[in-house]
């Protein structure tokens, strides 16, 4: 062989493992284009792997041409490139072509086939073919495992894996990993089976296998046995994966602190930090000034360039508030991708820049790279308009978006919060894969504009669909049914939730407390709240508002003192709670325990009072008759009095006869309020009670002099 050939080919080679395969055609062009120089079978073979990466087909029929003519078919090496090339290049016919003409095919000729089946939807094909093979060693298997895997054939890969080990086919790394990687919530119990498997035939001390236990487990949400896994696995197994795995896991489950603890534990065992593991970590980074070190580090360590890296740079600057640094990162990427884009207008969107979002996007489609879903969401969840909505529908539209189910239930959910309901639920019923996320936007559209009604038929449909209504469905239906008092349709969605064991999920429960409150039964209100294993500040926040709206003031305040008195996890009040306490102690006329609670919430709790606070403060003092308390505190220079507190005093000066503090009231009211007509009907109201008949007839003409009309009343019953 010629010497010069044989270093070229070494060269090739290189440029080939190196991922050079632009450079890796040039020389092979420059090697055709000499005249003492005659490619070989080693030279066309590392030449047609770097076009099968390129997946540059017209350079590889050339090639497979060279390949006929030169002979050099009936090399296993050079044929089984050639599968390769066809397969990566997704042209089945192709690859089943060349595997024909094989004579002998080797293991990895099998391999090649039965991977290019899976990945391109012939799996049937590929389990006949299984069964055909002479010698059916872990490879072939694996071959078909994991392109099952790969294209969402899960339960068709469960099932080889199970026959090839009950067939006694050896197990080896691979096949326990690729099965390991589908496991998550559902799969949990097959997942242990596996694991189980893997401490028996003693591959815990391959780094795959225990990589693929750590995320199994950080995909079931259980960090506990992910972390056994990992504190039970040798040093020298470790590698820069297993800290990957278990950081990006850390992350997923919201443990930042654990996460970012990782990281350094990373580096101080000698592992260099990766494209990923910056990816992951800056994830958890919740505070600027750890953005800033790892951001530098990344930096440091010249993987700034990298755009996985600089798009999640961005998303940690997004989110620790820092929008200037997120702009920084992004202006200074040199290639801009699509998901670089979209990160930044997602940044954007989370501030409500609707404006610099829509002209980020803008300036992507200047760039020539085309909006996807991500996009459109991003936009969506920002516009501010109807017009806005109708322009971004015309891009869904033109880029035929509008058959991806996120697009559409992004379009629903916009579209219903700008009253626009009738083209929500116009996409609703175009859109032919709906999933739940769908039937809850329309339904909570629906339910936002008002139409209860269709909501609860939109429900029912659900119940006879192959859908199962999760946790969300069923709340929003609850406050549906509280929202029109329809007992009959709560009492058969409570049955539902009892039926299919959901009762302990703390949402329903604090959504039944709701509902049964206003429905009148108070008593039903009571029992789900006692029932519910874990309280959280909404379910005791439910609790007294219950007992508020049905006047039972001092069991109100009973309940607000158990809660802070609560075993377990404690929970603090917060505004809400000290809003539904004051209200109880309102209408039931306590005093002394409405102050102890205002004092507490702001003494003890720290709380600072909002108007609502302070209005239902005025209203208690001001029910019970103490008026020049209310008055006194009204006039505070701590208050910034809205004309809701004013109200509440101007019922109290009306129960209480106050003619002067009345009169005060009702001149700040004719300043502030536009409803001018009914602070004229209370104040000649007052007037009249106390018997100044010729004053109040001349407040109701001044109130027919300015052209201020006092609506009539009116009752829904019936109508």
């Amino acid at each position: 062989m010629n010497s010069e050939l044989i270093k070229i080919n070494c060269l090739l080679a290189k440029l080939t493992k190196s991922q050079q395969y632009t450079k890796t055609l040039q020389l092979f062009h420059q090697i055709q284009s000499s005249k003492h120089l005659k490619p070989d079978q080693y030279t066309l073979s590392t030449t047609l792997t770097a076009t099968a990466h390129l997946r540059d087909i017209i350079a590889g029929n050339q090639l497979h041409s060279h390949v006929i003519r030169a002979g050099y078919k009936i090399f296993p090496h050079v044929a089984n490139t050639l599968l390769f090339l066809y397969a990566k290049s997704e042209d089945l016919v192709s690859v089943k072509r060349a595997f024909e003409e094989i004579k002998a095919p080797d293991v990895y000729s099998w391999t090649t086939l039965l991977s290019a089946c899976t990945n391109l939807g012939e799996v049937g094909y590929a389990r006949h073919l299984l069964d055909e093979i002479p010698q059916r060693n872990e490879a072939v298997w694996n071959a078909v495992i994991t392109g099952c895997i790969d294209n969402g054939y899960s339960d068709i890969a469960v099932g080889l894996f199970n026959r090839m080990h009950l067939l006694g086919v050896r197990l080896d790394n691979y096949s326990l990993a690729s099965v390991l990687s589908l496991c998550c919530s559902e799969l949990i119990g097959f997942g242990t089976e596996v694991h189980a498997l893997v401490v028996k035939t003693g591959f815990l001390g391959r780094a795959s296998v225990t990589n693929a236990l750590i995320t199994m487990y950080f995909n079931c949400g259980n960090a506990a046995q992910a972390y056994k896994v990992f504190d039970g696995t040798e040093e020298t197994v470790r590698d820069q994966i297993t800290y990957n795995a278990m950081i990006g896991g850390l992350v997923s489950l919201g443990r930042d602190e654990h996460a970012f603890k990782m990281f350094i534990n990373m580096q101080k065992v000698g592992f260099s930090p990766t494209e990923r593991t910056f990816a992951s970590v800056m994830g958890s980074c919740s505070s600027e000034q750890a953005a800033i070190q790892v951001h530098a580090h990344a930096i440091k360590t010249g993987y700034n360039d990298f755009n996985s890296v600089s798009n999640a740079a961005i998303t940690m600057y997004s989110s620790c508030g820092d929008l200037q640094a997120a702009q920084m990162v992004f202006e200074r990427l040199n290639e801009k991708d699509r998901v670089s884009w979209n990160t930044m207008i997602t940044s954007y969107a989370q501030e409500n820049l609707s404006r610099d979002a829509m002209l980020a996007y803008l300036q992507m489609q200047q760039q020539g790279i085309e909006a996807d879903e991500f996009t459109i969401g991003s936009l969506l969840s920002t516009s501010d308009s109807v017009v806005c909505i109708d322009k971004i529908l015309a891009t869904v539209i033109k880029n035929n978006l509008i058959s991806k189910t996120e697009v559409a239930n992004a379009l629903i959910s916009t579209l219903s919060k700008h009253n626009a309901i009738d083209e929500a639920y116009s996409i609703f019923n175009d859109t032919n894969f709906k999933n739940l996320i769908t039937w809850n936007s329309m339904i909570s559209g629906f339910h936002l504009n008002g139409c209860s009604v269709h909501a609860l038929y939109l429900f029912s449909d659900i119940l006879v669909s192959d859908l199962t209504p999760d946790f969300y469905t069923l709340s929003i239906v609850l406050n549906i049914c509280a929202g029109i008092s329809d007992l009959r349709h709560g009492k058969e969605i409570h049955g539902y939730i009892l039926k299919f064991n959901n009762i302990h999920e703390t949402s329903l429960g604090n959504a039944l407390i709701a509902l049964y409150a206003k429905c009148g039964v108070l008593d039903q209100s009571l029992k789900v709240f006692k029932s519910m294993v874990y309280k959280d500040v909404v379910s005791w926040n439910s609790m007294i508002s219950a007992y508020a709206q049905h006047g039972r003031g001092e069991d109100a305040v009973a309940c607000f003192k158990s809660m802070q008195k609560s075993k377990g996890v404690k929970v603090e009040p917060d505004h809400t709670t000290f809003t539904a306490a004051l209200t109880a102690c309102s209408h039931a006329g306590l005093v002394d325990a409405g102050v102890d609670i205002f004092n507490s919430m702001v003494n003890k709790y720290g709380v600072e009072p909002r108007v609502e606070h302070f209005s239902c403060l005025v209203d208690l003092v001001g029910r019970a008759g103490y008026l020049d308390a209310a008055e006194k505190l009204i006039k505070s220079d701590d208050l910034k009095v809205h004309s809701s507190v004013w109200w509440n005093l101007f019922s109290a000066c009306v129960a209480h006869g106050d003619l002067r503090l009345g009169r005060i009231v009702a001149g700040f009211l004719l300043e502030a309020e536009e409803d001018k007509a009914g602070v004229y009907v209370v104040l000649a109201n007052i007037l009249a009670n106390g018997g100044h008949w010729e004053e109040a007839e001349k407040v109701r003409k001044m109130m027919r002099s300015y052209g201020a009309v006092k609506q009539p009343g009116y009752s829904w019953i019936g109508s």
